[in-house]
């Protein structure tokens, strides 16, 4: 075979050419791939005589690793060159300023939780906690609701559901936070003080409530409790949690089963100009439900009622938080939207003047 020489020269000049990745890999095809010329060369090399076969053998494997070391060469020349040139044309300014994100907030329910919690503690109230999912003994028949009851049928209640054969007592989403209550006096006895915070569940699913609300409620037991107790323990309260100098709270004659005399609590505002303002003005507002103890009730957390009495109150944490905060549409409690709660400007410490609508 004739001198390799000019061979090896066009093949390392074509290297040399070769401006991209792209003609890199065309090079190495056509000199070394399968049918590459270097590759049919070598497949002659059976038809020479050996002494033939050993030099052009030689010259060819010669040629052929410094054309494969000329390539790697080359591509690594033209990745250092592309790096070279990203290195000069992008750039990162790191002296900029950091976006800003927003802080997260606490929800108002939360928040809301808290203060109530906080003002409470410092009356002497402990806090106090029970199952969502209750016996309807604690959640109705400790509490003197009869069976007949509208809130014992299936329309007002969420009932878990029973397979056929279980004979373990019915079980329901607690409707109310008072089966803490009666779990308190089984746990502590008599005097106790305490409230009684969480979710409830009713089928009340309308543009103005939802399945799934916050409660707290509270009780207080002792030898002399009296209605003037309850009177001035609300009235401290709504003072406390509205933040206003003074209170005025009228009470009306109810019924609820676990109470006797029972009291629905309106507290005194005004409505001007759609802006709500408690503690003055020549308007009323309904905030929630109290009474003393009935004996029923006190027998079920194991108390004589011949010896203590007690009051108790309950109110919605969604209706007081959407009083003070001034937020007059559910849909920023029951979806959490952050929308909602950013258009009705609540953040984490916020206190809002008193204003907005009334949902719940």
């Amino acid at each position: 075979m004739d001198d390799l020489t000019p061979l090896r020269q066009q093949w390392l000049d074509r290297i040399s050419a070769a401006s991209d990745p792209q003609a890199i890999e065309d090079v190495r095809l056509s000199a070394l791939g399968k049918k590459g010329e270097l590759s049919l060369m070598m497949r002659e090399l059976g038809r020479m005589s050996p002494e033939e076969r050993q030099t052009t053998g030689k010259a060819l494997n010669q040629i052929r690793d410094e054309i494969d070391a000329a390539l790697r060469a080359r591509k690594l020349a033209l990745e250092d060159a592309a790096l070279d040139a990203r290195l000069r044309d992008e750039w990162l300014d790191v002296t900029l300023p950091g976006r800003p994100r927003r802080q997260g907030s606490i929800h108002p329910i939360s928040q809301v939780t808290d203060e109530v919690t906080a003002i409470f503690a410092d009356m002497g109230f402990a806090v106090a906690e029970g199952p969502q999912v209750e016996s309807d003994w604690y959640n109705f028949d400790a509490l003197n609701i009869a069976p007949e009851h509208p809130a014992r049928q299936e329309h007002d209640t969420f009932f878990m559901h029973r397979a056929p054969g279980d004979d373990r007592p019915p079980h329901v989403l607690r409707t109310h936070t008072s089966p803490v209550q009666i779990r308190a006096m089984q746990d502590h006895g008599a005097p106790v003080r305490v409230i009684a915070p969480g979710r409830v569940y009713r089928m009340d699913m309308d543009q103005t409530h939802t399945p799934m609300f916050h409660q707290i409620e509270g009780v207080a037991i002792d030898r002399d409790i009296s209605m003037a107790h309850l009177k001035w323990t609300l009235e401290e309260f709504c003072r406390a949690f509205f933040e206003v100098p003074s209170v005025e709270l009228r009470f009306r004659a109810s019924h609820f089963p676990f109470t006797e005399p029972s009291a629905e609590v309106d507290i005194r505002c005004s409505w001007e100009g759609g802006q709500l303002k408690i503690g003055e003005g020549n308007s009323w507002l309904e905030i929630l439900g109290s009474g003393m103890m009935h004996p029923h009730v006190l027998r079920s957390g194991g108390i004589d009622p011949d010896q203590w009495q007690g009051f108790a109150f309950g109110m919605g944490i969604d209706r007081i938080a959407m009083l003070k905060y001034g937020i007059p549409d559910l849909r920023a409690f029951f979806e959490s939207d952050l929308r909602w709660l950013r258009h009705y400007g609540f953040g984490a410490g916020d206190v809002p003047s008193v204003s907005g609508g009334l949902s719940r």
